[in-house]
């Protein structure tokens, strides 16, 4: 699932050049499915209707959750020497693996 805060024909034309055939990205909430605080837009992690204590949100900035940020660990600044992001890779491999076995398993 991609959240984001941009609109949803923008975050449409993102989705066709990352996932052009559509097997990745299962479902897009964009800017109409964010709440509007003051003029600013953030994601309430409650619309994927998913037990957020085994949910995963990788974001590079906290400012799109200001009430749901639980542990999110360090967050990239722009330095090109930032590797926080290799620090999470095996983790996300183990999710990609873990999504792909709940997957089969779904089909029967």
């Amino acid at each position: 699932i991609i959240f984001t805060t941009v609109k949803k024909d923008y975050a449409e034309k993102l989705l066709d050049m990352l996932d052009p055939n559509k097997k990745l990205i299962r479902c897009c909430l964009s800017q109409q499915d964010c709440v509007c605080a003051h003029g600013c837009y953030w994601k309430d992690l409650t619309q994927l209707g998913r037990d957020l204590a085994k949910t995963v949100a990788l974001d590079h900035t906290t400012q799109g959750f200001p009430t749901q940020v639980l542990d999110l660990g360090d967050l990239w600044s722009g330095d090109p020497q930032d590797e926080e992001l290799l620090h999470l890779a095996p983790l996300l491999g183990q999710l990609s693996r873990a999504v792909r076995t709940w997957g089969e398993l779904e089909k029967g």
